[in-house]
């Protein structure tokens, strides 16, 4: 067994963990509230960035705060950093290692912004750095694609969000988050099956909307590292504003489909793929959605939709872990990719 599943098969366990950082966090998020908070920015790359595109939807609809993703090239190549008044500035990473994030945040601080790091490596130079630290607590994360952290830092984004609103409600909603990723895992098996259908795929498009749009981008990157298919994420929305022109008779079309207000239009979405006969897989706990699928994969039913992203991706990093090994790849050593990427 190769540590990339082992690390899937993990995260019930890093969720949990996670749960257990509830103080921490709502220290954090009353000195967030204490310093008057107007926007957030985001410094991420990678995995981390499509954790920071979910930070924007959870901290925009239940946190009303605008939040930006920052452009780590002008502190670093173009020495121009942005004024700061008002932001919270968030840094997200595995390894806490890259130069830029760092200087992202070193920035922040002399700016005298209030800053957060979330990272899976609490003794790491963007650790030393912040104000204040959620360790993921994932463990060693061997493989190169991330997964297992990648969720721990949806969830952390959640539970910094619900301690931001003080809702209780919201808490115990993410207190079922690990139990709904365990019961996703059970689909290894079918996902395995199915992959093989996909074995000569050259590419693929990946699409989501809303909450689940990180999933999508999350998805997309993995099925990328690991099996080096052109997968290209999007919107539903904008994947109508001219992408569609792509998708004809068997044109293979993952969309992430889990209940809530996304859902009817991506529903919709479907209905106009069916019609052109592209190739769908789906990702929904709606049976509508499901049955009109050419490969439907089962989401556990009952997630809200604002946590649903930490349970969707699942079944795209079982995909593509499975998809590598149909073609005949290693998923433990993607050609040309390191486990901590340093960019400046």
């Amino acid at each position: 067994m190769c540590a990339l599943v082992d690390e899937i098969r993990e995260q019930p366990a890093v969720l949990e963990r996670m749960l257990g950082q509830q103080e921490a966090i709502r220290e954090i998020a009353r000195h967030v509230r204490r310093a008057g908070v107007q926007y957030v920015m985001v410094a991420a790359r990678g995995t981390s960035d499509n954790a920071g595109q979910y930070g924007k939807y959870v901290l925009g609809a239940a946190n009303g705060l605008p939040v930006a993703l920052a452009a780590p090239s002008l502190y670093t190549l173009y020495e121009s950093p942005p004024r700061l008044d008002g932001a919270l500035v968030l840094g997200i990473s595995q390894s806490g290692a890259s130069p830029d994030i760092c200087a992202v945040i070193e920035d922040a601080r002399r700016q005298g912004a209030p800053t957060v790091v979330l990272t899976n490596a609490p003794d790491s130079p963007l650790a030393r750095t912040a104000e204040h630290v959620v360790d993921l607590g994932a463990g060693p994360e061997k493989s190169v694609a991330a997964t297992k952290t990648y969720t721990a830092e949806l969830l952390a984004l959640a539970l910094l969000s619900a301690h931001l609103a003080d809702d209780a409600a919201r808490l115990e909603e993410a207190r079922a988050v690990p139990e709904a990723v365990a019961r996703v895992l059970d689909l290894g098996d079918e996902v395995a099956r199915r992959a093989e259908r996909y074995r000569y795929m050259p590419d693929c498009v990946v699409v989501g909307r809303g909450y689940n749009y990180a999933t999508a981008l999350e998805i997309a990157l993995k099925i990328k590292e690991l099996t080096y298919v052109g997968a290209n994420p999007y919107s539903a929305a904008d994947f109508r504003h001219g992408p569609i022109a792509v998708v004809g008779r068997g044109f293979p079309v993952l969309l992430v489909a889990p209940q809530g207000r996304a859902y009817g239009d991506v529903a919709a979405l479907l209905g106009e793929l069916c019609e052109r006969q592209a190739e769908t897989i789906v990702l929904s706990d709606q049976e509508e959605a499901l049955a009109g699928a050419c490969t439907p994969l089962r989401l556990p039913g009952g997630v809200p939709e604002w946590l649903s992203p930490i349970v969707a991706v699942v079944p795209g990093q079982l995909l593509a872990y499975h998809l590598a090994l149909a073609k005949g790849l290693d998923p433990e050593r993607p050609r040309g990719l390191h486990k901590v990427t340093e960019t400046r």
